[in-house]
């Protein structure tokens, strides 16, 4: 069946000042799904952040969640290689920074190939936010917990970032 928006959250649990939860958009036709529920797993970003080939800092992807931004080559292309390069999981983020509200329907491109690992999108603004406090602290990735359940939330508790509209 068509699915449209498939919702999953997670938090960043540091550096605290984007201790949020975050919402992001499954892949619509590739990837796999979270069977495990990480409670402090690194999200790093990818370097490049595009993610179109081989990777600088691959070697802190192995068994982590890569960040990686939009742009370049095909979301599935992006998917594979941090796939190759042991990520458990891919967040790509758009490239238009100052996107707080449009979800784009990652889909699968024009070739054969699959992916195994779950891929997800993630606002602009959401993206860049985290990178940038990344940057200011100077730490190579955060932690975060995924995926959060926030059925279990009271609205009034869940930290959501500031700059999106909920």
């Amino acid at each position: 069946g068509l699915r449209i928006h498939e919702y999953l959250y997670f938090q960043v649990l540091s550096p605290g000042d984007i201790r949020y939860i975050f919402t992001a958009t499954l892949a619509k036709d590739f990837g796999g799904v979270f069977n495990t529920r990480y409670d402090q797993i690194h999200l790093v970003p990818a370097d490049p952040p595009e993610a179109c080939g081989e990777l600088n800092n691959g070697v802190f992807i192995q068994d982590q969640i890569a960040l990686v931004e939009r742009g370049g080559c095909s979301f599935l292309s992006k998917t594979r290689v941090i796939q190759e390069h042991g990520g458990r999981a891919v967040i790509i983020a758009d490239n238009a920074y100052d996107n707080d509200s449009f979800y784009i329907e990652m889909i699968q491109d024009s070739t054969r190939r699959t992916a195994d690992i779950p891929a997800l999108f993630l606002l602009g603004r959401d993206g860049y936010m985290i990178r940038r406090s990344l940057e200011q602290h100077g730490l190579p990735w955060a932690i975060i917990s995924i995926p959060v359940n926030v059925t279990s939330i009271p609205t009034y508790e869940m930290m959501q970032p500031p700059w999106t509209f909920w």
